[in-house]
């Protein structure tokens, strides 16, 4: 293991869902074939992609994302991407997300570069690990993904008691860590939460927009976890902003 070099961040924090741990875009292709709707893999994935920016107005006004109410609300806006508006279906899709692989969720499947992103803030010599807003089954999550033994921590918002983006969330991920706020970046997918809740915090901040569908944004960004961590260790042609770090 490589330490750190001068002026280089000390720990990267990872959220899980969307970010280390993706939903999983085959079972939401089953569920809505069997309900006669022949949807392609890679379009759920862009209406996702796209959803969870139109869900991002609703957490800036302050909506949790372990409510119910934002978690509908991202799923209607999920199925309208598809074209999918009849209420009975979004009813019957909105059945099918809270009976499937209960309690844990959908976002039971690893990011292909979530590992080898992990291996490669360790060898650094960064510490890793995770901050997450989950509903305490993150840890199990990421550990049935083949990713607990990798990081260093997991936070999870369910077990803890406190959610982004309030910063005590980020505070407890940098205590796990032993490392200072500017000594820290957080890697997440949703920019009310991620991006101002880390900052507000201290932390420096990523967020992934894989497809451009975030827009211009005040903050660094990266199109997946290879890339961002590649910003952070300063192998991407770049450096994280000076001025969130």
């Amino acid at each position: 293991m490589t330490p750190p070099a001068p002026g280089r961040p000390r720990a990267v924090l990872f959220d899980a869902g969307n970010t280390l741990m993706r939903m999983n875009y085959p079972a939401i292709a089953g569920h809505l074939a069997g309900r006669g709707h022949a949807v392609s893999v890679e379009a759920i994935e862009e209406a996702e992609l796209r959803a969870r920016v139109r869900l991002d107005a609703d957490l800036a006004r302050g909506a949790s994302t372990e409510g119910r109410t934002a978690q509908d609300r991202y799923l209607v806006y999920l199925l309208e991407g598809l074209g999918i508006t009849a209420p009975d279906e979004i009813e019957a899709a909105a059945g099918f997300r809270r009976s499937y692989n209960a309690p844990a969720g959908l976002f039971n499947v690893a990011d292909p570069d979530a590992l080898p992103a992990i291996l490669r803030v360790k060898a650094a010599g960064l510490v890793a690990g995770v901050v997450s807003n989950s509903n305490g089954w993150a840890r199990a999550l990421l550990t049935r993904a083949g990713l607990g033994d990798a990081l260093d921590f997991v936070i999870d918002s369910g077990v803890v008691g406190v959610e982004k983006p309030d910063p005590k969330i980020f505070r407890l991920g940098l205590e796990q860590a032993g490392v200072a706020a500017h000594e820290a970046v957080y890697v997440g997918d949703l920019y009310s939460v991620d991006v101002l809740g880390s900052r507000a915090a201290g932390l420096g901040a990523i967020l992934l927009d894989p497809r451009g569908f975030w827009g211009p944004r005040d903050c660094d960004t990266a199109r997946d976890l290879l890339e961002a961590t590649g910003l952070i260790l300063g192998t991407a042609g770049g450096t994280i902003r000076k001025e969130y770090s």
